[in-house]
């Protein structure tokens, strides 16, 4: 494992495609990161698709700046029209994705010529997913001529590694993953254990970063018990591994009254099940974190479904944790239902427990991105 040490000020690019005000982990990591590096007196440029955005109040209130990527030519394939068409365009779209990486290999060429036209930075931070951010970098990237003297490849999973698709990436990408790693100067991931599913001989480069939240920026109900238990589950759903059906079984099958609230834009899986639950199943969009964090600490306890410690660190299990209130924690395919019932009667002696909280705190993650750099 790579000692940190921190450094001085440093000119610092970031470079990725989620950003405020997208409710996404990704964007989560590139926009704390770049205001706690601003706020540390780092000088700080963020490079994405702003589409349009205007974001002069926020260069402005953070002291940076942000510069547009571009926006796409290559169109993602949109899933509508009857059976036979919904088919056949689903079909389409995973089997661009699969061979291509379409729509998002665009911006690998996107990234190159952006980075031809910057110079003179301590430290490049590119953040995946997706991938081609990477990539970009890594054509850009030449002995004669780079824009950083420090390259860190800021990774939440593997790319050929990901054990959470429910689709293997074809065989040729891991040239393409070897390449980016063989140019990285660092790839760093959520936690080291993960390191087991990059390619081995990469393994002196990988350095632990955990996901950074701003705690100053956090605000909790003062919790009191509610009438019934009440719960939520904030995410997407996958349906082999992050499946809800076992859970929403058991639920229907539930006589006592409860209220479960999920926080999804991914609400397939779930549907099926809210006449059967007759008002106790709930479902809400995405909100912005700080105020997700605030609605989770009024419920009794938070759920995280399909977590895999040796392949996942999910940034939710960190939001579930700052709101203060227990954690349960089960595979989708595998529930046990005496630990809900347990949890349901408000018996917590199995709750799930994050060790050394403050590791996530963003003044802590952004200090050992800086002690990479040179």
């Amino acid at each position: 494992m790579i000692e940190l040490v921190p450094g001085g000020q440093k000119k610092i690019l970031i470079i990725c495609k989620g950003f405020s005000p997208d409710l996404s982990p990704r964007s989560f990591r590139a926009t704390e990161l770049a205001k706690e590096l601003a706020k540390e007196g780092h000088e700080v440029k963020v490079i994405f698709p702003s589409r349009g955005t205007d974001y002069s109040e926020f260069e402005n209130k953070n002291h940076l700046v942000i510069q547009d990527l571009g926006g796409p030519v290559l169109k993602d394939i949109k899933l509508k029209g009857g059976p036979l068409t919904f088919f056949f365009r689903r079909l389409l779209r995973r089997g661009l994705q699969l061979f291509l990486e379409w729509p998002d290999i665009e911006l690998m060429f996107r990234v190159n010529r952006a980075l031809k036209k910057e110079q003179g930075y301590d430290l490049l931070i590119s953040i995946a997913v997706p991938f081609p951010i990477h990539w970009g970098v890594a054509l850009a990237r030449k002995k004669s001529r780079f824009c950083a003297k420090t390259w860190v490849a800021d990774c939440g999973d593997p790319y050929m590694g990901d054990k959470n698709d429910s689709f293997r990436k074809m065989f040729y990408f891991k040239y393409v993953e070897k390449w980016f790693c063989r140019k990285a100067d660092y790839i760093s991931i959520p936690r080291l254990e993960l390191g087991v599913n990059f390619y081995e001989e990469f393994s002196e480069k990988i350095v632990e970063i955990p996901q950074g939240f701003n705690f100053n920026e956090i605000k909790l109900a003062q919790y009191k018990k509610n009438d019934i238990p009440t719960f939520a589950y904030s995410g997407s759903f996958i349906r082999t591994t992050r499946n809800p059906a076992k859970l929403l079984e058991f639920l229907s099958s539930n006589t006592r009254d409860f209220k479960f609230i999920i926080y999804t834009n991914s609400n397939e899986l779930v549907v099926p099940y809210m006449k059967q639950l007759n008002g106790k199943l709930e479902i809400r969009e995405y909100v912005p974190r700080e105020e997700l964090v605030f609605e989770l600490s009024k419920m009794d306890f938070n759920i995280n479904i399909g977590f895999n410690p040796s392949t996942q660190v999910p940034s939710k299990l960190i939001d579930y944790a700052l709101s203060g209130r227990p954690i349960l924690v089960f595979p989708s395919n595998d529930i046990d239902e005496s630990l809900i019932s347990d949890f349901m009667q408000g018996i917590y002696n199995r709750k799930f427990i994050i060790d050394d909280i403050d590791k996530f705190n963003i003044e802590n993650v952004s200090r050992k991105f800086i002690s990479l750099s040179k």
